[in-house]
């Protein structure tokens, strides 16, 4: 099979899809095992216990508490079967690692999606026992969601408390400082009130994008199949493009000596504001096509 978007949609079009992906708004498609059976059948993840024999690595096991990758530790994957067997859910990282198929199918969705080359393509395998499931929190990726087997229940809802997050955030954790200084209201107690509940089953894709508060539960043991793009923001570019250049400069790669000695920080003052005039001027002729002409392949 052709991987491709596309072949990912199935019955949704490119068009449709995009106007779904620019509006930030979720959406499920189901009845997808035969257009995408290269992926549904992969031997491995027919079971819980094939999975295991296939992985050659260690596995993400959630701890008491909070389940979610913020609260988890790396077992060995004996110890794993044991914890799904205890009702644990397990997540296994990045298995395009180890299979063609799934690897194929991710370069082909970062190459359709249009994404950066500096975006974080990774892969994920879910393992949810039943009446287990994913704590309330919102990403800061892309996330394409293919159910293998068992159903598992969504809850989705706006955020209105932050636009293109940059950072992920699962209620009860600790929050990054970078976050918290641009929310834009109250961070809810639990799952927002206006939540809208999906459920997956074999065959059904679900598409997340940034920053939409979920929760899931499995109402049987679960097993689904995630894609998920981390893709840099224009901040990110430019700050990337920036630290390349400026690190030509002799002078740019000086130690930032006294900014704490109150008896030579005038020195060091008086240094950097040089050098930010420098910069000033090189900016006021920087061109988004300079910038994406050293990150990115834009054919001329």
């Amino acid at each position: 099979m052709q991987a491709s978007l596309e072949a990912l949609l199935c019955t949704l079009s490119q068009e449709e899809f995009f106007t779904y992906y620019k509006n930030g708004e979720p959406f499920a498609l189901h009845n997808l095992e035969g257009p995408l059976s290269e992926l549904v059948e992969l031997p491995f993840l027919n079971s819980f216990d094939n999975l295991i024999k296939f992985w050659p690595d260690s596995v993400n096991a959630y701890l008491p508490g909070i389940n979610d990758e913020v609260n988890s530790q790396q077992v060995k994957k004996e110890t794993a079967r044991e914890l799904f067997k205890e009702g644990k859910g397990l997540f296994f990282d990045d298995p395009n690692r180890f299979n063609e198929v799934i690897d194929k199918w991710l370069k082909a969705i970062h190459r359709d999606l249009g994404l950066s080359e500096l975006t974080y393509s990774r892969s994920l395998i879910y393992a949810i026992a039943k009446d287990q499931g994913t704590s309330t929190h919102f990403d800061q990726n892309i996330n394409f969601v293919l159910q293998i087997s068992g159903t598992k229940k969504w809850w989705l809802a706006k955020n209105e408390m932050v636009t293109n997050p940059m950072s992920r955030y699962t209620i009860g954790a600790d929050m990054e400082p970078e976050l918290e200084s641009y929310l834009e209201g109250d961070i809810p107690k639990g799952m927002p009130r206006n939540a809208t509940e999906i459920e997956l089953k074999p065959g059904s894709l679900l598409f997340l994008p940034r920053g939409v508060w979920h929760k899931t539960i499995a109402t049987s043991d679960a097993i689904s199949l995630n894609f998920t793009f981390t893709a840099p923001t224009w901040i990110d570019l430019l700050t990337s493009f920036l630290r390349a250049k400026l690190a030509q400069s002799p002078s740019w790669r000086g130690t930032a000596d006294f900014v704490n000695d109150p008896s030579r920080s005038l020195e060091s003052i008086d240094q950097f504001d040089l050098l930010l005039s420098e910069l000033k001027e090189n900016i006021n002729q920087l061109s988004a096509q300079d910038i994406l002409g050293a990150t990115e392949y834009i054919p001329r």
